[in-house]
């Protein structure tokens, strides 16, 4: 059974769970239906254009920095250089049930020197398309055991994120030996994957 996590919960992965090495971290979200849903939904009618969130994953080192634009895995760039990380490929529209992406994580081969992952979700061309999370509805990270196919966390963010372009879901961080998990659900106003980037070089 999954633990459903609040935001700023900070949990244990591998301490209680000896033994576990990969993970699978599941990323969903589903556009705010139109027609429905009040006034967002008679404001935007039946013709708003799909909303292209994507995924990515950002390999920290030291002070919570990036140390090189390769230690980012998103749509782009679906597998680190070490091959501890690696992205399913991209969602275009995020309509159906279940995980939209899904990044691969082997805890094991994640280099030394990476301190912390952190696991971002942002619309693509958000600003041309006068997009923003606001229009965005459902969304949630998971972790689940693929080995047993068991969902193990479940962070559903549910604060209201109209204006934003970019969610900081959850992080991953190295605790001694072991690993946790951070739920964060921070929204931010990043206009792109690169702006993002850049306020962690």
């Amino acid at each position: 059974m999954a633990i459903n996590l609040q935001k700023g919960q900070r949990v244990d992965l591998t301490k209680s769970n000896p033994g576990l090495s990969k993970i699978l971290v599941g990323l969903g979200w589903d556009p705010v239906k139109s027609g429905g849903g009040g006034f967002l939904g008679s404001l935007f009618g039946a013709s708003t254009p799909n909303i292209d969130c994507d995924a990515s994953v950002l390999m920290l080192g030291e002070n919570d920095r990036l140390q090189n634009n390769h230690d980012v895995v998103y749509f782009g760039n679906l597998k680190s250089r070490d091959g501890s990380v690696q992205h399913s490929g991209d969602n275009l529209t995020g309509d159906g049930d279940g995980d939209d992406e899904q990044i691969f994580v082997d805890l094991s081969k994640v280099p030394a020197n990476i301190h912390k992952l952190v696991f971002v979700v942002n619309i693509y061309d958000s600003v041309k398309r006068r997009q923003h999370f606001g229009m965005i509805q459902n969304a949630f990270i998971r972790i689940v055991n693929p080995a047993s196919n068991q969902a193990m966390l479940h962070y559903n963010l549910t604060d209201d994120y109209s204006g934003k372009t970019c969610l900081i879901a959850g992080e991953l961080y190295r605790h001694g030996s072991e690993w946790k998990f951070a739920a964060i659900g921070n929204g931010t106003n990043a206009a792109s994957l690169g702006e993002v980037v850049r306020s962690y070089s």
